[in-house]
């Protein structure tokens, strides 16, 4: 068994320990909860942060301060500098901030600004996913509204959200309705349902107003992070950890259109067997070859790794696999403009105790790589974050002392 193996199952038993039966109950998805984190306490920091360029070019970040109150930050020089916080008025709602659950920030056209959080319910891994608007390029925000119409006591986390180029607003969430009702109906005792399942509604005006739920799948991975990329047409497409009969966590893919579940796409082929999530969600961003680049962590063969792959126009594999060059490499992520590609990833030194930022970077579309070392810290910090801001790109890492911004190519 790989060091990076016996780490994975020993915080997975962790996590078991935590909920009594959880293993017993992967298809609740309780085991896969255990380990979330909940909404900020008074006095702890919390790293994990939304971030976005505005249209002119001021970096953004949303998040949390050390009272679990809602605040908006900006740079004007991509990130060397930084204008005080600026808190937004929710109401006293407690926000989620965990590494695979953050606040996230969103521009769109004609000032539209959007800013979306987890808000934790009275049930354990229960939530809503709010939202507050802002039609003045984020001088002001309207108060918080729920995004979807579901309003059960349920699981309805771990949102995404983008702008796409037709100035739709996506809103993507993981939401147990179905498992619910599976239970309810008594369907359960004979075709568990398998994880949760995905959920997405539309917003043609900024925000302002949405359309109905619209179930993107059955049966995805309870607690990983939603990948949302631009398409070639200008749409959005989604890549998320998957839950493939009987119990294989791959990943898959689709494309944010029409109004019916979709059979999604199987974009990675790991066939990674596991009762519980690993809280390890992928990245994805579009190829100017066209197709997309994509990185995830799983098992495949025995060996545990974060990999990274090509995908066809549809999100089927596409050529060879790569493991990262880092046998601790965790949450990565993946951006590209033009022919550069750049990946990004954590990565714990048990040397010297410290988390290492570490990139990869392409000028050749993925053909060719260089590893490049970009900071390290032994304080607390949060998983990093790529940027693309026209042909550039960027890295931002928030450790408890500081907000890093790297600038990973060296377009004008």
């Amino acid at each position: 068994m790989t060091t990076r193996l016996r780490r994975l199952c020993t915080l997975l038993s962790l996590a078991a320990a935590l909920v009594p039966g959880a293993w017993a109950q992967h298809g609740s998805g309780h085991a896969a909860t255990a380990a979330t984190a909940p909404a900020a306490k008074p006095g702890k920091p919390a790293l994990a942060v939304g971030s976005a360029f505005s249209p002119t070019g001021e970096l953004w970040l949303s998040g949390l301060d050390a009272q679990g109150r809602l605040f908006v930050q900006r740079s004007a020089d991509e990130g060397r500098s930084w204008a005080p916080p600026r808190l937004l008025d929710i109401a006293g709602e407690r926000p989620s901030a965990d590494g695979e659950n953050r606040p996230k920030i969103a521009f769109g056209p004609k000032g539209a600004v959007v800013i979306s959080y987890t808000r934790p319910l009275t049930k354990p891994y229960t939530g809503e996913i709010r939202m507050l608007r802002s039609a003045d390029g984020g001088a002001s925000f309207g108060p918080p509204f729920t995004v979807h119409q579901d309003r059960q006591l349920i699981t309805h986390r771990f949102e995404s959200i983008a702008f796409d180029a037709h100035g739709v607003l996506h809103t993507v969430w993981i939401d147990k309705r179905d498992l619910e009702l599976s239970k309810a109906t008594g369907k359960a005792g004979t075709a568990p349902y398998r994880g949760a399942a995905i959920y997405r509604n539309e917003s043609t005006d900024g925000g302002a107003s949405f359309g109905p739920d619209i179930k993107l799948a059955d049966h995805s991975c309870e607690c990983c992070r939603i990948a949302l990329s631009a398409t070639p047409e200008g749409g959005m497409a989604a890549l998320w950890r998957h839950v493939f009969a009987p119990n294989e966590r791959d990943h898959g893919f689709a494309l944010l259109q029409g109004e019916a579940a979709l059979a999604p796409v199987r974009a990675s082929l790991d066939r990674w067997a596991v009762d519980a999530c690993p809280h390890h969600g992928p990245g994805l961003t579009p190829a100017e070859g066209g197709g997309y680049h994509a990185v995830w962590f799983g098992l495949r063969a025995g060996e545990a790794a974060v990999r990274y792959g090509r995908l066809d126009a549809q999100g089927r594999p596409q050529g060879a696999v790569q493991a990262l060059p880092d046998a601790a490499a965790e949450h990565a992520d993946v951006i590209a403009a033009g022919a550069d590609l750049a990946i990004v990833w954590r990565s714990f030194d048990g040397a010297t105790q410290t988390q290492r930022l570490r990139a990869w970077l392409s000028q050749d579309e993925g053909r060719s790589f260089q590893l490049r070392e970009l900071g390290a810290t032994s304080q607390n910090n949060d998983h990093p974050r790529l940027l693309r801001h026209g042909q550039r790109l960027f890295a931002l890492w928030r450790t408890q002392e500081h907000t890093h911004v790297f600038t990973l190519n060296s377009h004008p």
